[in-house]
């Protein structure tokens, strides 16, 4: 029993399982902003557009089931939504690595018994 909880122990402390824990929370939090902004901002603006049309609210009832295939639509929308602000949000930051991957570096100074090597080779050359 002592050798499973060490094991557990030395599993939940990697630093991948953290990584994992802490990008969980910030997907939720991201989640939340992608949401707001598709339910918030876009889907009223939409909504405008086509006249106030509420997929929502659209049924079928068959027997005593209600199918609500208004809210499938609605669901499907703010998917395709979601996934073209996030496809957005993801071009632009890498766009944004590509313009910091192309900023030119100076090369480092070369190190001092390099120098030192280069110029007895040089010296060597030229006393040929």
């Amino acid at each position: 029993m002592k050798g499973f909880i060490k094991e557990f122990k030395e599993f939940i402390s990697r630093g991948n399982v953290i990584d994992l824990a802490v990008a969980v929370v910030i997907g939720g939090a991201f989640t939340a902003i992608v949401n707001s902004l598709v339910n918030d901002i876009i889907m009223p603006v939409i909504g405008i557009i086509i006249g106030g049309i509420s997929f929502e609210s659209l049924s079928v009832a068959v027997g005593t089931a209600e199918i609500k295939y208004g809210m499938f639509i609605q669901t499907v929308i703010n998917f395709l939504l979601i996934a073209f602000v996030i496809f957005c949000v993801i071009k632009g930051i890498n766009k944004f690595k590509k313009k910091e991957d192309n900023v030119c570096e100076e090369p480092a100074a070369p190190a001092q018994d390099i120098v030192l090597l280069t110029e007895i080779r040089d010296l060597l050359r030229n006393n040929k």
